[in-house]
């Protein structure tokens, strides 16, 4: 964006960036300056609050989620809640603009990096402090990156940023305000890294936080950051609440929100049932609420509620197959699978607007997308039938097919984290049936998933689930046969070099041309030549909130900020 240095701070209104409010299907009717929430199955108002015309301070959110926090500890955070949350208690070095992909500057005003994409030089603020009063500095980024890729043993604290800080060496300490981080090899992505938002996210802790040892981590008041708002408490399977941190003034300069976060509380509830975050909303007892049904979207919109979403940038939800377990090690039923679903009726019937049915592996808004709806990922159930008739399975009885006397049974492992997840997995299921494919579904809450996912390579046929990145390295991270491999590619396979030297590419050149041209490359393979994954959809967060909820903005990975969000007095 060449025009954030212009945007003017100190007057109001201010800009607003597309993605601050997300995309608003509905915003609630404004009567004698009033706004009104609107009483379930009445259309009575319930609540009306004096409008005001610009942000105010003050006030609490309370905001539902299906999900909880497991631990307050940000770097080890694996699912949505814990992300959520734990962004708006750190801060990272970069941001991400959500729609265009542009890093921009936060902690760090610019940077430098070698031609060998090895070594990545940070130029600091020198006037953030964490919420204990101590500085951040070039000794605060060192002590938090080496702690956060290498772990440390003897605090119980794991090596959370190994992955996504791929071939970590050090964080040199060039000056009070400089730092270079040095890699192993090449990183076209890792710029990007210093951004994430996502699970296990790169934010910073003071000195005292890094001492401390995971069991004492989990008291929040041990878990001190930087970011707009700090711990205030936290009850495992209930709630976390967070508040305004005083004399913070270093929000993303892209955001173009100065100064301490408007709100003083945020009270985030778990709330697993849909019903009870939908009634809860419409009778005021919550302000706003993640994950809101498909089915609610409509109903709440009409109702008067203000619903707001965006897309997660990522690799999508999808079946990732098992290429070293029967049946799904037979490339004909993998691409069986991949053409005998058909992706309008989960678009028409599972979805709304807020989501896109895949039409690759990578969701659009990734640079380097390229469209294979009509060739690898088309409904083309006829096909699906010839090869698998001629890779030998035959109908049997019931209608599943049988070779060898083995029926096409394929056991798909998912998570019920996400509200379109089994909806739409049940729909594949029964087109894959018609064609005689026996898709068993086992779709579990997030910690039941976790503990399979233990047995994957020897129980499953296919794990469900998305990843998290807006970057198109993504592919490499997760299809690499040397990274993480979730396609269990075996030792012999017949592609498996090719698939090393291409994704392992996409990490050597930072010429957008080049890079597009290793994307496209790459997901051919995945999808047309070793049918390595099925997508399915690319998932979205969708929020309602009252009228009287402004300003809560989704990032690059959709999750939100509320460091601009202000609520009518």
């Amino acid at each position: 964006m060449s025009d954030i240095t212009d945007i003017e701070k100190d007057t109001r209104p201010k800009r607003r960036w597309p993605w601050v409010v997300g995309a608003v299907v509905v915003v609630a009717a404004i009567a004698g300056g009033s706004a009104f929430a609107v009483r379930a199955n009445t259309g009575e108002p319930v609540a009306s609050v004096q409008k005001t015309t610009g942000p105010v301070s003050g006030g609490t959110l309370e905001f539902a989620l299906i999900d909880y926090q497991r631990s307050p500890d940000i770097q080890a955070g694996t699912n949505y809640a814990e992300s959520i949350i734990g962004g708006n208690i750190v801060d990272k070095l970069t941001w991400q603009d959500p729609d265009s992909g542009e890093i921009t500057p936060w902690l760090a005003t610019d940077w430098e990096i070698n031609d060998a994409l090895t070594e990545f030089t940070f130029h600091l603020r020198d006037d953030v402090t964490f919420s204990d009063g101590t500085p951040f500095n070039a000794e605060a980024v060192k002590a938090n990156y080496d702690q956060y890729v290498f772990g440390d043993q003897a605090l119980g604290i794991k090596a959370n940023g190994a992955t996504l800080f791929r071939g970590y060496v050090e964080t040199r300490v060039d000056d009070e305000f400089t730092v270079t981080v040095v890699l192993k090899q090449a990183s076209a992505s890792f710029l990007q890294a210093t951004s994430f938002t996502a699970n296990s996210q790169p934010g910073f802790y003071s000195l005292a936080t890094l001492a401390k040892s995971a069991e004492e981590r989990t008291d929040p008041k041990n878990v001190i950051g930087s970011g707009p708002f700090v711990y205030e408490s936290w009850t495992p399977q209930v709630s976390t609440v967070i508040v305004k941190r005083e004399g913070y003034n270093w929000a993303p300069e892209a955001t173009g929100h100065t100064g301490e976060a408007y709100l003083d509380k945020i009270v985030f509830n778990s709330m697993p049932e849909a019903s009870v975050r939908t009634g809860s909303l419409e009778s005021g007892a919550i302000d706003a609420t993640l994950d809101v049904q498909t089915t609610d979207e409509a109903v709440l919109a009409d109702k008067g509620f203000e619903v707001i979403s965006h897309r997660v940038a990522g690799a999508d939800i999808r079946f990732d197959f098992n290429t070293s377990l029967a049946p799904t090690n037979d490339i004909a039923v993998r691409k069986a699978i991949q053409l005998g679903w058909d992706h309008s009726a989960v678009e028409k019937t599972v979805l709304t607007d807020s989501y896109e049915v895949s039409k690759s592996v990578l969701a659009r808004a990734i640079n380097g997308w390229v469209d294979h709806s009509e060739d690898a990922l088309r409904f083309d159930p006829e096909e699906a039938e010839k090869l698998l008739e001629d890779a030998g399975w035959e109908p049997g009885d019931d209608g599943i097919r049988v070779k060898d006397g083995t029926r096409l049974e394929v056991k798909l492992l998912g998570i019920s984290n996400l509200v379109a997840n089994k909806p739409a997995y049940e729909s594949i299921q029964q087109n894959l049936k018609t064609i005689g494919i026996d898709l068993q579904l086992n779709v579990l809450p997030l910690a039941d998933y976790a503990a399979q996912s233990a047995n994957a390579a020897t129980d499953w046929n296919v794990v469900a689930a998305n990843r998290s990145r807006n970057e198109v390295s993504v592919l490499n991270l997760v299809y690499n046969p040397d990274s993480d491999n979730t396609a269990r590619i075996p030792a012999d396979f017949e592609g498996r070099e090719e698939l090393v030297s291409v994704l392992s590419s996409l990490e050597s050149t930072l010429d957008p041309d080049k890079r597009a041209d290793i994307a496209a490359e790459a997901q051919d393979l995945i999808l047309d030549d070793y049918a390595l994954t099925n997508p399915v959809y690319t998932p979205a967060q969708v929020i309602a909130h009252s009228p009287s909820v402004h300003g809560i903005i989704f990032d690059a990975q959709a999750r939100n900020s509320f460091v601009d969000t202000w609520k009518d007095q």
